[in-house]
């Protein structure tokens, strides 16, 4: 599995994504990490448009990919994930992120993604919080007491488990979460929790 983890949108280094994954690869666009109860819809689909004119603007093909639409259908995600070139993971509150990510299968599914060095991996903020080892190091700025899905009334600590680290974005930058996340760094060193911060801007690259 290919990773392009950015601390905001795609970051400095986005011709790099033309790299990981060829022309006309079909990618899925996750914005599950923007469930929570009150959000502005009409954002959320202004934001997706935007990531999606975005990739089509360097050759990629997009879809959104709801996983509420897979709640209780791993096997039919499974098939999904498996017609695609790859998924972006788009920001908001990583708890929520992790919630659909339980609901829907795709945390069981990702063991077998990341066997596959065709796939693409790509998001920012939430979206690559959640691949770390624990939701820990961010509880300070995403609120783990959110559940919009009926399903799920406590908070998921465990991520995805790609990084036995924590990943911190927004460090130092003109970002409404940046001071938290000082903060957050902080906690990290208070703790003894190892962690790389990201500004944004800044990318991950991992091409297998």
């Amino acid at each position: 599995m290919n990773l392009y983890l950015s601390s905001f949108q795609f970051g400095n280094e986005s011709d790099k994504l033309c790299e990981l994954v060829p022309q006309g690869a079909k990618i899925g666009h996750i914005t599950n990490a923007t469930d929570w109860y009150g959000a502005d819809e009409a954002r959320k689909k202004a934001d997706l448009e935007r990531d999606m004119a975005f990739l089509e603007s360097l050759g990629f093909k997009n879809e959104h990919l709801d996983l509420k639409d897979y709640f209780n259908r791993e096997e039919s995600l499974d098939k999904k994930l498996a017609e695609l070139d790859g998924i972006w993971v788009s920001g908001g509150n990583t708890f929520i992120l992790r919630q659909a990510m339980r609901l829907s299968g795709f945390d069981t599914i990702f063991e077998k993604l990341r066997q596959r060095n065709d796939f693409l991996y790509g998001g920012y903020s939430a979206g690559i919080c959640v691949l770390c080892d624990s939701l820990k190091y961010i509880e300070k700025v995403d609120d783990p007491t959110q559940f919009p899905y009926e399903q799920i009334k406590e908070p998921i600590y465990e991520g995805l488990g790609y990084f036995n680290y924590g990943i911190l974005p927004h460090y130092k930058s003109d970002h409404f979460e940046s001071a938290a996340m000082s903060e957050e760094v902080q906690r990290c060193i208070d703790n003894k929790w190892l962690f790389k911060t990201l500004r944004d801007g800044e990318v991950i690259v991992v091409k297998e």
